[in-house]
């Protein structure tokens, strides 16, 4: 099966929950026998690169702005796509998807799938225009596509009573961690100590809360450090905004994005991960937090509690105070910490493994190709 992924920025995956959950069902698409395509943006992906873990890359230009880069990419890509002869186009955000119904109209051999990642929306980044354009493009995502996947069961709700739309749940995941041994990267990157940190893994947008963790950790007092992985999404003045707040306070360290070893150590050893997002699709910091045994505090939005509600901690969304009782309850407790993080490793392996959710998402491609294979059958006869 020959399969087109459209709507990510690219991969490798440097930053995006997007770009991740792309690039990891594509490559165990790639090793389940089929072949990926994924189209990747020139200010986010090497061009020269066209290979990786098998996945092949179609590199193709974009206007790299906040309001035109993913559409733009989205257009270029999609007429691409018509001259390539894939079996299933698949479109991953809700903004993407808004140009889903060419390939329904141009390309009608190929079945065309769309991913609903997050009511984008509702990020407060959005103007009115922006947040018209992206209403359209859920209505597109749940009208043109033979089928809608929905990462959260909150999502595949609202796609139901919204739009009318029977959407599949096929959540994002998590990789199986194996145990991180500590070693000289944290203190000699960041100052760091195992356990003597409380982090959060996010781009830095407002819907994601950053200032509400900021205003509540300074409430606090402890020696643990607050570490916020993360940078500007066509947001510059929303980080100058945190820097500004954090600015006095030497235990608050930025370290910007992090990819690789040191995400990894930054994930293993943390004492708590929070996660005070008031918007969400399903939250893949929180997933990946679990999967390295990190207990989380989140945000109580729904998507959120699908995750933690049985297997970590939550506080009332937006609320500065109630964020600040539980966090002084979680740094008095670190038994109660450490308990919750280790069950929620096996928790987030028997119901977020990304190797389900790609024989998961194979298995919708399949099904869409006989229901074609089975209408061209009666039209022959």
């Amino acid at each position: 099966m020959r399969i087109a992924f459209i709507g990510q920025k690219g991969i490798p995956v440097k930053f995006g929950g997007i770009e991740r959950h792309a690039e990891e069902l594509a490559a165990r698409l790639v090793k389940n026998g089929h072949q990926v395509f994924v189209y990747t943006r020139p200010w986010y992906s090497d061009p020269e690169l066209k290979e990786f873990q098998g996945i092949k890359l179609i590199s193709l230009p974009s206007i790299n702005t906040k309001h035109l880069d993913a559409i733009s990419h989205t257009f270029v890509a999609t007429i691409h796509a018509l001259f390539a002869p894939y079996d299933v186009i698949h479109y991953h955000g809700v903004g993407p998807a808004l140009l889903s119904f060419i390939p329904r109209i141009f390309k009608p051999s190929a079945r065309v799938v769309v991913t609903f990642h997050c009511i984008d929306r509702k990020h407060q980044k959005w103007g009115w225009f922006a947040r018209l354009t992206l209403k359209l493009g859920e209505m597109a995502a749940c009208a043109f596509a033979h089928k809608t996947i929905a990462v959260s069961k909150s999502l595949q709700f609202y796609c139901s009573q919204i739009y009318n739309c029977e959407a599949v749940y096929i959540p994002s995941g998590a990789s199986w961690k194996p145990a991180v041994v500590a070693d000289n990267l944290l203190a000699e990157k960041f100052g760091l100590d195992q356990d003597d940190y409380i982090l959060t893994v996010s781009r830095l947008v407002r819907h994601k809360g950053i200032h509400y963790l900021i205003d509540g950790y300074r409430a606090l007092k402890t020696d643990k450090k607050l570490v916020i992985v993360g940078d500007s999404a066509f947001t510059d003045d929303y980080v100058k905004e945190l820097r500004e707040a954090a600015k006095d306070d030497p235990r608050i360290i930025f370290t910007g994005y992090q990819g690789g070893a040191e995400l990894e150590q930054l994930f293993a050893h943390a004492y708590l991960v929070v996660q005070p997002s008031e918007s969400e699709g399903l939250p893949l910091s929180v997933l990946e937090a679990m999967s390295y045994s990190r207990a989380v505090l989140s945000s109580d939005i729904a998507e959120n509690l699908e995750v933690v509600k049985d297997h970590g901690f939550s506080f009332k969304n937006k609320d500065v105070a109630d964020l600040v009782s539980q966090l002084e309850l979680l740094l008095s407790r670190p038994d109660l910490v450490k308990t919750v993080g280790s069950a929620g490793r096996d928790y987030i392996n028997q119901n977020y493994n990304w190797d389900d959710i790609a024989r998961k998402t194979g298995d919708v491609y399949k099904e869409l190709l006989a229901e074609e294979a089975s209408l061209e059958a009666v039209v022959i006869k």
